[in-house]
């Protein structure tokens, strides 16, 4: 019976020391978070969603229609629709566009292609894939050139 009494004891000096060594990790994990408050966390990339679709026409030398995309997190993505096509076009685009991830910038853009072209109609579709790009960019605090494949030149002769 005494043995059984040492495993006992034993066992509750291991799961003392266990828990005591688990509330010195949670104390030295206070400063941790408090550093994480710190931190911009505004972007949580997986839980964003397009809640709108807007557009503005600039008359400046030329008609050239702006996009905006609105997310769930107040982060925007801006577009141009190509070729001084009709911003129609990229409103056509607003119903398969909301609720989406716009990280996910391929799917969605093979998604909508099938309403493009070459003619005026693919302008939309442009300026809607612009506005993923820079969504994604500013979603994951990277450029857009970098997420493309990094820079090809550091400088250019003019």
């Amino acid at each position: 019976m005494k043995q059984r009494r040492e495993h006992l004891l034993d066992r509750r000096s291991i799961l003392k020391s266990s828990a005591a060594a688990l509330g010195g990790a949670l104390l030295a994990n206070a400063p941790a978070k408090a550093a994480l408050q710190s931190v911009n966390t505004r972007s949580s990339p997986s839980e964003l969603k397009i809640t709108d679709l807007r557009v503005a026409t600039i008359r400046a030398p030329m008609r050239c229609p702006i996009i905006r995309l609105d997310t769930n997190q107040g982060i925007y993505g801006l577009g141009e629709v190509r070729d001084g096509a009709s911003a129609t076009y990229a409103l056509m685009l607003k119903s398969r566009l909301l609720g989406e991830n716009p990280c996910n910038v391929d799917r969605l853009f093979r998604k909508l292609k099938q309403f493009g072209g070459h003619a005026r109609q693919g302008g939309g579709v442009s300026g809607v894939e612009m506005a993923l790009w820079d969504l994604a960019g500013k979603a994951y605090g990277v450029p857009v050139y970098q997420m493309l494949g990094g820079k090809f030149r550091e400088r250019i002769r003019v």
